[in-house]
């Protein structure tokens, strides 16, 4: 009945949605006239989805675009740059249990909530067109950036590796051969402050360009530590502004070189040095029976180890991007490397055991003690406008690193510390792929695309150090060394019709995998490591793409998948998680994007998705919300027994972090003065439907209806020279249920309202 329910409210925002569409095209046919005269009407937006400059409506597939300037806004008040982007694209989700070092991805629901430093996901990030695998760069911040791409839907042929599920791409702003500089600053609440910038120009004129942009954003500790008892590990307690701050600082360097017409090299580095606080915890923010958030203050919490949450990392890389014009065709080469260390440290539990009867002690610590990351790209594609177009290439991928995971023994003072209490482990993935893609344009208006790609994905894991005992006696039994291999291919067939200049329809099908993958991190309980099979996805998409002269941009798309052997992601009685393969899950749903300009100087844009997503696997059960022998939630799902564990049946349950609606609002009014200039009045608003957090289904690990909002007031200057204005972020002071952790009924919430002022300028 629940279900039936939630799929008669998403028929119903569907329909209201078709409707809405049908009066925004016959309003926008009416004030195309007074559109078309202002200067500030929709323009073309190209997009790089199929590896080449193309029209956004003239690609066959489901892509949106994020302009930078609204990624800007979003990050005002110092937010997390990729945290901020959840729900601002249709279909996408993004989230963390680990601070600002381990965003986790979800488009059209497909993701991986497993908080294992070396978690494979199914979101591929793509960042100046090198890929960023490994959990930790995935959270390179995006700064200086042109523009903003999410491919909704497997992306097997042309990026990534082995992308079930999409691919965000960001491309930052790159040289030119003229002097330009733009930047960003903000200041807020909580002392927080953000510089974004970026400037460059010619060396030497003709020949040689750079462009060196910046990051740097800060927050003071702003939670206070409310706990005064005795700790275990020598935390200190007590403290009035313990944690919530941070220190992100980054930079790049970009020198582009053009020693021909037909030659372009693109040589870029960049350095990122992170440190912060891991995510805050509050054990029993959940009250038994409920999802509501009671009792909890964004500038309070209660912890007695963990030493307030530290965080550290740094990260480095560079890249060299070279384009060979060779009359017919052309020659790119993407050679990329990535390296990084840090370590993020936490009280796991969330709280302090006093309150909760002195049961229930948890603290952590995930260290990469170093990692290596090569990718080579070849590609050959065909120039020309004809209606054939080809590209054919390889990709080489090669990463290693050494990690290490340290339980609570390891910190513990006195009699009680254990040294022994960690486990180091090397961890090598390595990937190489053929592709090729063919659009041919078989008659007036009808395109035809097809793409094909072979994978082989190999992962191993070795367990260089086992967790022991104080006198170093080895427990540990399990395995020390897994490895995974597969090869497989990945394909897509799209067909484009232009029904007239405004208006084109397209369908695409397209099949993907993710390869193998291990979780080794188990082994510092002594438990032996948790495999996971290949996924294999086949998708269906079709939709519309409208675009009435500079007035009205709306495109509309459906879409139905099924992942075959779905890895998902549970967790064990120590609360540690474990990979485990579904038989399949299935999902189907639809994203609309709207970019309107109604009347002269006003400007809206809307995203809404919609999606229903159900796990199908009769006999898969996985273990429940459990800590002191009892079930500590509210489970829905059939529950039985088996020794120490609580198992309950997940068959036809949503997949995790997969919200079943999200729409998304950006309005602008502009008020042009005598003088010279501007008014303006920007907004931003993000609805979040029922949400399922966890594989089985309680009262307590949901959401529904989540909602934040911004707002924005202030003065630009002609030719957008320059811009002041006074911002709010999380305006209404939501406390939003972000994330759970399980066992101790303990909430993750969203960032807290910052007031601010901004001030932004750029010149050419």
């Amino acid at each position: 009945m629940l279900n039936l329910m939630r799929d008669k409210r998403s028929l119903m925002i569907g329909a209201a949605l078709g409707a809405l569409f049908v009066s925004q095209s016959a309003f926008a046919q009416d004030g195309a006239t007074a559109a078309a005269n202002d200067e500030e009407g929709l323009a073309e937006i190209v997009v790089t989805a199929e590896r080449r400059p193309e029209n956004q409506q003239d690609v066959p597939l489901s892509v949106a675009v994020l302009p930078a300037a609204q990624a800007r806004d979003y990050t005002a008040g110092g937010d997390d740059t990729l945290l901020a982007l959840s729900g601002r694209v249709p279909g996408l989700y993004v989230e963390s249990s680990t601070g600002r070092i381990f965003p986790r991805f979800y488009i059209r629901g497909l993701g991986n909530v497993d908080f294992y430093l070396g978690a494979s996901q199914p979101v591929s990030i793509i960042q100046d067109d090198v890929v960023l695998e490994h959990v930790v760069l995935k959270s390179n911040p995006v700064f200086d950036v042109n523009q903003i791409e999410v491919l909704r839907g497997p992306q097997g042929s042309l990026f990534g590796r082995n992308t079930t599920a999409g691919i965000i791409k960001f491309d930052s702003v790159r040289p030119t051969q003229e002097f330009e500089g733009r930047a960003t600053a903000s200041y807020g609440s909580y002392n927080s402050v953000n510089v974004d910038a970026g400037v460059g120009g010619p060396i030497i004129q003709d020949k040689l360009a750079f462009r060196i942009s910046g990051l740097y954003q800060h927050r003071d500790d702003y939670i206070d530590n409310s706990y005064t008892g005795p700790s275990a590990d020598g935390t200190r307690v007590g403290r009035k502004n313990a944690a919530g701050g941070f220190n992100e600082r980054d930079v790049r360097l970009q020198l582009l070189a053009t020693p021909s017409e037909s030659l372009s090299i693109l040589a870029s580095g960049h350095a990122r040095w992170y440190d912060g606080t891991a995510t805050v915890f509050r054990r029993g923010a959940l009250n038994l029976g409920s999802n509501q958030i009671n009792g909890v203050q964004f500038t309070r919490a209660r912890w007695d180890e963990g030493a307030d949450n530290p965080q550290k990392y740094n990260t480095a890389g560079g890249s060299v991007h070279v384009n060979w014009d060779l009359g017919p065709v052309t020659l790119t080469s993407i050679t990329g490397y990535e390296t990084l260390s840090g370590r993020s440290r936490g009280d796991t539990d969330g709280g302090a055991a006093v309150d909760f009867g002195g049961a229930g002690f948890g603290e952590s610590m995930g260290r990469v003690k170093g990692l290596d990351q090569w990718t080579e790209e070849l590609r050959l594609a065909s120039n020309g406008s004809g209606p054939l177009k080809w590209q054919v290439g390889a990709m080489y991928f090669d990463s290693r690193d050494i990690t290490e995971f340290y339980q609570r023994g390891y910190f513990l003072t006195g009699a009680a510390n254990n040294p022994n209490n960690w486990v180091r482990l090397h961890n090598q993935n390595t990937s190489w792929a053929v592709f090729g893609q063919l659009s041919y344009e078989i008659a007036p208006k009808l395109t035809i695309t097809a793409g094909g790609r072979v994978t082989e994905d190999t992962k191993t894991t070795d367990l260089l150090k086992t967790a022991d005992t104080a006198a170093g006696v080895v427990t540990y039994t399990g395995r020390r060394h897994v490895r995974l291999s597969d090869t497989q291919p990945s394909w897509d067939l799209s067909a484009r019709y232009e029904v007239n200049p405004d208006v084109s329809v397209y369908a695409r099908v397209a099949k993907g995998f993710r390869g193998p993958t291990i979780q080794g991190r188990s082994a510092v309980f002594n438990a032996d490591f948790t495999t996971a099979n290949s996924e294999k996805i086949l998708s269906w998409e079709a939709g519309v793409k409208t675009q009435l002269g500079r007035t009205l941009r709306a495109n509309l798309s459906g879409f139905y998948y099924t992942v075959d052997d779905i890895q998902l992601n549970g967790n064990d009685l120590n609360g540690n998680g474990v990979l485990l393969n579904a038989n399949k899950a299935k999902a189907y749903g639809m994203e609309a994007d709207v970019d309107w300009r109604p009347v002269r100087n006003l400007s809206i844009q809307a995203g809404l998705s919609l999606l229903h997503s159900k796990i199908e696997d009769k006999n898969l059960e996985a273990q429940v919300c459990a800590f002191g022998g009892a079930v500590t939630c509210t489970v829905l799902d059939p529950l039985r027994r088996q020794g120490a564990l609580f198992l309950a049946k997940i068959d036809g349950n949503p997949l995790p972090n997969a919200p079943e609606y999200n729409l998304s609002f950006n309005a602008r009014y502009d008020i042009p003065m005598d003088i010279g200039g501007k008014l303006f009045l920007a907004t931003d608003w993000n609805v979040q439907g029922y949400t399922n957090f966890v594989l089985y289904e309680t009262k307590e690990f949901t959401s529904n209806g989540n909602f934040e909002g911004g707002l924005k007031i202030g003065y630009t200057a002609e030719n957008n020279a320059w811009e002041i204005a006074g911002f709010v972020r999380n305006l209404t002071g939501e406390k939003n249920l972000k994330g759970v952790i399980e066992n101790y009924r303990a909430a993750v919430l969203n960032e807290p309202r910052v007031f601010g002022l901004s001030l932004s300028g750029k010149f050419n």
